[in-house]
């Protein structure tokens, strides 16, 4: 689905119009849109505590409970961070679910503090696991208020988790993560050690079992390539209830059915997990240091869906909403534990729905959240997920989790992989992840770590968390206090490749720096081989200035309008597009569109070209000021301050251009960003 209500750019803008991310929709568009985000998020959403009930051993009820705890956090959490209070909340359509990073540290906690699936009394076995539970719930809490107090001082600490950091912990949780979904896609640690107990069709890699699993694999894989639009974002949805519904109506082989559906009757229609429901949360030093490396891995990841989103609805993102984002992550995740939920952070499968809708109110992930916490006081609703069979429901997670390390792989896309360094963090970080994954007992911790104190086997006994802080402390040592990567070499490599490029390559990759056909890409093309990016900007800026009077005017000329209609009309991957919504230019209230008009005519009507700004490095109203300075200039004065802006133009369109091929830095103090 998509509106024109909340992103239309064309046409009049209303009297004191609101940015489209404040704009309140109608109550019926806001029910529509926001249950289409509960849609996308709930496989996400579910799977975390199902995957931890089966890993410790919880029954039924137990479950539901968890279920119910979860969706109506995730509610609370949502419209924390959508709707924000005070300095709490970064005020953008953000749903929140909780992390899959967390889901292997918390086993870890829950297998190293009593729970036992493999007991085979149920009542003894969900004992085990719900003693565990307090445990996980105390450093969960723990964790979210530490995420609350460092919220502020974390963008001085990002720059300690650079592509080569994050895609590899990424990847890591991905793979870490996909043999927790193999044992549910064969049936569940239970009916591995179990045979004789569970039913005859259920045991595990059952062709029953196996059927089911790859079903649903196959059917996601489908609706993924043949699904339009919205369909396309709930394929694991589709894939799980499907299989669940086919599931219903095959018999175990003991006289029921696969997807026993007998515990949604009993289930009461309305109730309400209450808070320390499992029993009051407990204190252990190991479990908390997981949370909380748990917790700064996720701090990444919302930063990164932070700017993600402020770029799909135009809005700068400055390092207070940072902050802001962070402190509803940390103040939800305490409350998750109080709550007997988990860690939170904003959802990406939700910000790809903004993306592909276009609807950016955050009133509806509000609605969103309102909506998860009515289904959170509905244990039938609860207890219609706890039938999911665990064939069907480790088809689901095989595909999630692949994809996660395959975002990872993406992500590491992004890293110099030419420096041996960055190499040996990857390398590094993997392997020592995969220690504990790789010789983990069935449905039960690795032994690799067992002869060390049980304060570090515990840590280690996680290959998420093992693994990120290999990453982490790598790449300082490595990049940072072991001395630094020779970034001119570093540099020297990215310019060869630009060198190496055909001439039909290299111009593709330069010539959207400008507007039009200006003929720059290709005599900069003809004087390559360039020492550094310092150089090959110069030579830019020389051809630029080369130009003919006449040449450079008609460049001039084929810019849009600052703020303009004809931007409007444009298409939205224009660059132009990019440079002026930065600035905020692209969504005006009425009063700024007609003072951009006024300027915009005197300016063209004095110098005959339209007003050129390099508007990414200004705000709207520094855009203003410096139009009103300029148009005091002589004629002979603003052609050379329109080039200017040009060159800084194109400087900012590079970098956008190198960042997609090969990632173009400078040694020394020359940056490509420069604009003086």
């Amino acid at each position: 689905m998509s509106t024109s209500t909340s992103t239309s750019t064309t046409g009049t803008r209303p009297k004191g119009a609101v940015h489209p991310v404040d704009e309140v929709l109608p109550p019926q568009q806001l029910a529509i849109y926001g249950f289409q985000h509960v849609m996308a998020f709930y496989a996400g959403a579910i799977i975390v505590p199902i995957l931890l009930a089966n890993a410790i051993g919880l029954n039924e009820e137990q479950l539901i409970h968890l279920i119910q705890a979860d969706l109506f956090t995730c509610g609370i959490a949502s419209i924390l961070q959508a709707a924000g209070i005070w300095k709490i909340g970064v005020r953008l359509p953000l749903l929140q679910g909780v992390t899959f990073t967390a889901v292997s540290p918390m086993i870890v906690i829950g297998l190293d503090y009593g729970a036992d699936p493999t007991i085979q009394d149920a009542a003894a076995r969900a004992e085990a696991g719900a003693a565990s539970l307090p445990y996980i719930y105390g450093a969960v809490i723990v964790a979210g208020l530490f995420t609350l107090l460092i919220a502020p001082f974390f963008s001085k600490l990002v720059r300690f988790f650079p592509p080569v950091v994050t895609g590899s912990v990424i990847t890591i949780i991905g793979v870490a993560l996909l043999p927790v979904a193999a044992w549910d896609a064969g049936g569940g640690v239970f009916a591995f050690y179990n045979p004789d107990v569970v039913p005859a069709n259920l045991t595990f890699g059952s062709p029953t079992n196996l059927a089911l699993a790859f079903g649903t694999i196959t059917l996601i894989l489908l609706v993924t390539r043949f699904g339009r639009g919205f369909l396309s974002t709930v394929a694991v949805l589709i894939g799980l209830g499907v299989f669940t519904a086919i599931a219903a109506f095959i018999p175990d082989g003991s006289g029921g059915r696969v997807a026993d559906f007998s515990g949604v009757g009993n289930a009461d229609v309305v109730g309400f997990t209450a808070p320390f429901f499992f029993g009051a949360p407990k204190f252990a030093v190991l479990p908390i240091l997981l949370m909380v490396v748990v917790m700064l891995i996720t701090a990444v990841e919302t930063t990164g869906d932070v700017y993600a989103t402020g770029q799909i609805v135009e809005k700068t993102i400055k390092k207070s909403d940072i902050a802001a984002a962070l402190r509803a992550d940390g103040l939800a995740t305490a409350l998750g534990g109080v709550m007997n939920s988990f860690p939170y952070t904003c959802f990406a499968e939700n910000v790809g729905l903004v993306r592909l809708t276009r609807v950016k109110s955050r009133w509806v992930v509000v609605t969103a959240g309102v909506i998860m916490i009515i289904l959170g006081l509905i244990p039938k609703a609860g207890a219609v997920v706890e039938a999911i069979p665990h064939a069907v429901l480790g088809g689901g997670a095989l595909v999630m989790f692949g994809t996660v390390a395959a975002v990872g792989i993406q992500t590491l896309g992004r890293a110099d992989l030419t420096d041996h360094r960055n190499v040996v963090v990857v390398a590094t970080a993997l392997g020592v992840a995969m220690l504990p994954v790789g010789t983990a007992a069935i449905g039960g911790d690795s032994p690799f770590f067992d002869q060390l104190p049980s304060a570090f086997a515990t840590f280690l006994n996680s290959g998420i968390t093992a693994g990120s802080a290999a990453a982490i402390l790598l790449n300082l040592v490595l990049n940072y206090y072991g001395g630094r990567r020779d970034e001119a070499k570093a540099a020297a490599a990215d310019i060869r490749k630009v060198n190496a490029m055909s001439k039909a390559e290299f111009v593709a990759l330069v010539s959207p720096s400008y507007q039009g056909e200006s003929g720059i890409a290709e005599k900069v093309a003809d004087r390559r081989p360039f020492a550094d990016a310092n150089a090959l900007r110069a030579a830019m800026q020389d051809e630029l200035f080369a130009l003919s009077t006449e040449d450079q005017t008609a460049l001039m000329r084929s810019y849009p309008t600052l703020a303009g209609e004809d931007l409007s009309t444009t298409d939205r991957e224009d660059r132009s597009y990019t440079d002026q919504a930065a600035a905020g230019l692209t969504f005006l209230g009425e009063d700024e569109a007609m003072t951009f008009g006024e300027i915009n005519v005197a300016y063209r009507q004095k110098f005959g070209i339209p007003l050129i700004v390099a508007a990414r490095e200004l705000s709207s109203d520094q855009v203003l000021e410096q139009a009103w300075q300029r148009l005091d200039n002589s004629a002979t004065q603003e052609h050379a301050a329109a080039l200017l802006e040009i060159a800084k133009i194109a400087n900012h369109r590079l970098a956008d251009s190198v960042a997609d091929t090969a990632p173009l830095r400078e040694s020394g103090s020359a940056k490509l960003q420069r604009t003086h």
